[in-house]
């Protein structure tokens, strides 16, 4: 009976996102996502054998389900279905939703079957069902109340299944109930040296380099700069300290989501929306060594060395301009000041020295703004994309980061310090 309700709810989930993708039967599910009441994976479209969502399925005792799922496009979308509902296909209705008898909103959704209606979540709604404990919806009918177990690991899932599966491809699928650390087989880890500085013996503090993403005071940054963190502060250069709370964080891609006073920030940095090409020129922005070289940030330019990382990992970007402990976690620019990538580390000259008998030179990684957008979208957050205008001096590019470029401070926990 067991293996027939996942079963179940599996095919509920596939015919639903299949509508909405495509005409054709959406396979899978390929891996897993299994969160408290929630059951899922990631499916592919038989169009064209490429991905096109992850969904996850809660059924609940009054006999309706509720499916999440985020698509190929990076849209949040939530469906109803159930014995009480009376709908033709195609037909559109309102759908009435209340978070726990506070937060209310109006969700527009489309039939796809005389039992299932689906709606697209708008990023204040999708935050607010990932906080929240019940959810009434009314759908042309009596109320029907949805007890939400385990949503934010659930978005979370959702997110890193989507993020896996379009770098890995659906063959790789595995195991998205948690976000994991990045594989070795597509990029190690950062060593020691080239993330943010360790927690100093006695001090308990680290440093990297953070930027202003948003109107609302969003800041980016690396996860392994504020991982393990206690209290986590920033501040422009010249500027004094102001305390980061921490939105979200993604192990897997190594980023993460902070959030300061929005009147402490004047300007945010745009994310460039044309695709870069090998050979093309960077700058990158940081506070390397910070407390043992200048208090300032420093630039530092190079190229696109290449459109990958280590064994083809189509997240990162190779470049050729220089980085060291504290730039993780920093803006990488083109040539008219637009963000192109978020700084994460260099290569492990020791451990490449160990495999290879060669010294590297210049090789050094960046996070894709591909990865960067899901991050951000997922994560709920606005954020503005721009065409590369006019190439500015490299004096200039430096000059405007000064009013998004952040040193971010963590001072770690007592139980990261005894780790």
């Amino acid at each position: 009976m067991v293996k027939k309700f996942v079963a179940s709810c599996l095919i509920q989930a596939a015919i639903l996102f299949s509508v909405l993708v495509s005409t054709a039967f959406a396979a899978g599910p390929y891996g897993s996502i299994r969160i408290a009441g929630w059951v899922g994976g990631a499916f592919s479209d038989d169009s064209n054998g490429g991905f096109s969502h992850c969904a996850a399925t809660s059924t609940y005792g009054n006999g309706h389900s509720l499916v999440v799922g985020l698509n190929a496009a990076n849209s949040w979308l939530l469906s109803f279905a159930g014995p009480s509902f009376r709908l033709s296909r195609g037909d559109s209705l309102p759908i009435d939703i209340t978070f726990d008898g506070q937060s209310q909103a109006r969700l527009f959704g489309t039939a796809n079957s005389n039992v299932m209606v689906t709606a697209i979540l708008p990023p204040n709604v999708a935050r607010d069902f990932r906080k929240s404990s019940l959810m009434v919806a009314v759908a042309g009918g009596a109320p029907l109340q949805f007890n939400l177990v385990q949503t934010g690991p659930l978005l979370a899932a959702l997110s890193n299944c989507a993020v896996k599966v379009k770098a890995d491809g659906l063959n790789s699928a595995g195991d998205f109930s948690a976000a994991k650390p990045v594989a070795a087989k597509s990029e190690p880890a950062p060593s020691e040296a080239s993330k943010g500085q360790k927690p100093a013996r006695g001090g308990g503090s680290k440093t990297g380099t953070g930027f202003v993403i948003s109107p609302t005071g969003h800041i980016v940054t690396n996860n392994h700069v504020i991982s393990g963190c206690g209290e986590i502060r920033g501040n422009l250069t010249g500027e004094a300290q102001a305390t980061l709370r921490v939105v979200s964080a993604d192990e897997a891609n190594d980023l993460a989501l902070l959030q300061g006073p929005a009147a402490s920030f004047k300007e945010f940095v745009r994310i460039r929306d044309h695709s870069l090409r090998s050979g093309d020129s960077v700058v990158a922005i940081g506070f390397p060594y910070h407390g043992l070289l200048t208090s300032d940030f420093t630039v530092t330019t190079g190229i696109v060395s290449s459109l990958s990382g280590i064994l083809n990992d189509s997240r990162f970007l190779q470049i050729s301009a220089a980085v060291q402990p504290g730039n993780s976690g920093g803006p990488l620019l083109d040539t008219s000041g637009q963000i192109v990538g978020v700084v994460s580390g260099k290569l492990d000259a020791v451990k490449f020295v160990r495999v290879t008998g060669n010294i590297p030179e210049n090789i050094n990684f960046a996070i894709k703004t591909g990865a960067l957008r899901d991050f951000l979208d997922n994560s709920v957050v606005p954020y503005q994309t721009t065409d590369a205008k006019v190439d500015l001096k490299t004096t200039d590019i430096a000059g405007n980061a000064r009013a998004y470029t952040l040193l971010i401070t963590c001072n770690a926990t007592e139980q990261a310090e005894k780790k």
